[in-house]
């Protein structure tokens, strides 16, 4: 063993020998800080104070511990992110530490991936409130969720020019500088493998968060650099011109719209990164065919409605198409919903329960957010502030994800197939402007012994669908959805054949 392999080891010795005459309250957690001077009870004191001992509504013994709270990465204009983090639900020491970003621009990694996707605790109708997740990624890693940028939830800043600033570049800056400084509060954590994972327009915040990360690993000493080992996108917003003319075919495949229409917008709109559709006739066609889908859910074709009331589920991706999700114009009773959902393990609803649940004093209070309750709105699930003020953001991140691949990250990308918003034949057509070589041809995978999907292995990437899951996967499919990011994380292929179970 080297002399510096040996003073690593000895110096591991020490802070585990420290870590352990610490007594397990002083253990685990951080508060609103920078910098990470003081030793190993000042860090755990840190951690301590954004742990979460229990929520409204939780399960008894839920097996693994939790902990939120705001990291500052801007401290002139007052901004500070919010996020929840989930211990492994065990070998928590050995297990990789994933961050999860969900799209928008403007929408909650909370709202959405913590508790309503891939999260150990799920917002449900009724009391108890929150439900263990059978299929939680944190069986598999430790789970970091980021509300991000500020504005989004419960982060937030207090420069109010900061709200009609933000793009791709200043969101991946806020979040870089969220890491450093998590890192310095959890630096027990620093050097486990670290990945990245999101969907929808996570389809460029992950990828040039990973491009920045790169960058900076470059200009930092060893003991600084982020351990970044790769990313997992679903359902990605990559390449404008193909998300759209993958969505104008998608929806004629699927016989959503009129041979008429789609051959008037096909003459009329151009899909190519270097002109925008905005020609009058183009309009004219893209809101008779946006026009058409009031009445399903284009997110999953398959799945229906909340009709519990005319809140329309707001999941967003950055995009030109007059996309419209009102669900007023839909008739059906809630005797007819109650019918379906007995055979549907799916609640269109959840977004409800999670905003009723996330705007509770007592939640806020537990989670550590909003800590003074002068945030002069309430939780949503996105804002609309954030969105439609985004200044700046590429037609396309292909470049980012080349560069990813040439770098030598993992990276996986995944679709569910009946997502008409950012549906697989965007996807599909995206990929395939990256040039790279097919060395895995086309087939199935299989989930015990069905069908989970079909998988394409790239030179250094990997695409997956997910067959029946919509633009949420981990809601739609959760099992497949688990079973992938296992997969993910150990490099292995997806089962070719049925598995006997």
């Amino acid at each position: 063993m080297s002399t510096a392999a040996a003073s690593a080891v000895l110096l591991l010795a020490f802070a585990l020998a420290t870590a352990l005459t610490i007594p397990a309250a002083a253990r685990h957690d951080g508060r609103h800080h920078q910098g990470s001077g003081g030793g190993f009870e000042k860090v755990f004191d840190r951690q301590e104070a954004d742990r979460v001992e229990s929520l409204p509504g939780q399960p008894a013994g839920v097996g693994f511990r939790q902990f939120s709270g705001y990291v500052t990465v801007n401290a002139t204009h007052g901004r500070a992110l919010f996020y929840w983090f989930f211990e492994a639900a065990r070998h928590v020491s050995k297990k990789p530490l994933v961050l999860w970003l969900n799209g928008g621009p403007g929408c909650s990694s909370l709202g959405y991936g913590a508790l309503q996707e891939l999260g150990p605790l799920q917002t449900q109708k009724g009391s108890p409130e929150l439900r263990l997740n059978p299929n939680a990624w944190n069986k598999e890693a430790n789970l970091l969720f980021l509300e991000q940028p500020a504005g989004v939830g419960f982060s937030y800043t207090n420069t109010s020019a900061d709200l009609t600033s933000f793009g791709d570049e200043l969101a991946a800056h806020d979040a870089y500088i969220f890491l450093v400084n998590w890192f310095e509060r959890f630096p027990q954590f620093k050097g486990h493998d670290f990945y990245l994972a999101g969907e929808s327009y996570a389809g460029h915040y992950v990828p040039q968060l990973a491009e920045k990360i790169l960058e900076k690993n470059k200009k930092e000493h060893k003991s600084n650099q982020i351990n970044l080992k790769g990313y997992l996108i679903g359902n990605p917003a990559i390449d404008d011109a193909s998300d759209s003319r993958g969505t104008v075919d998608y929806t004629w495949d699927h016989a959503l719209v009129s041979d008429e229409l789609h051959a008037a917008v096909i003459e009329n709109c151009k899909f190519d990164n270097d002109h925008q559709n905005n020609t009058i006739a183009c309009e004219i066609a893209l809101n008779y065919l946006y026009s058409g889908f009031n009445d399903i859910d284009l997110y999953s074709l398959y799945t229906p409605l909340c009709t519990a009331n005319s809140t329309a589920r707001r999941l967003r991706r950055r995009s030109s198409s007059p996309i419209n999700t009102d669900n007023n114009k839909n008739k059906k009773t809630h005797g007819q919903l109650r019918l379906r959902l007995l055979y549907d393990a799916y609640d269109p609803c959840q977004d409800q329960y999670t905003n009723a649940y996330l705007n509770r004093r007592d939640v806020q209070h537990a989670l550590h957010a909003n800590t003074s309750g002068i945030i002069p709105y309430r939780w949503s699930g996105c804002s609309d502030t954030v969105f439609h003020n985004w200044q700046e953001a590429p037609r396309s991140t292909l470049p980012a994800i080349k560069k990813a691949v040439e770098a030598g990250l993992r990276v996986w990308v995944y679709s569910g197939d009946t997502d008409g918003v950012v549906p697989v034949t965007g996807t599909r057509r995206a990929l395939t402007k990256l040039g790279l070589k097919t060395v895995k041809e086309w087939r199935e995978w299989f989930t015990s012994d069905q069908v989970g999907g079909y998988t394409l292995g790239y030179e250094s990437l990997t695409f997956v669908t997910v067959r029946g899951a919509g633009h949420m996967v981990p809601t739609l499919k959760p099992v497949q959805a688990s079973q992938l990011f296992e997969h993910f994380l150990a490099g292995k292929d997806l089962p070719p054949k049925p598995v006997v179970v």
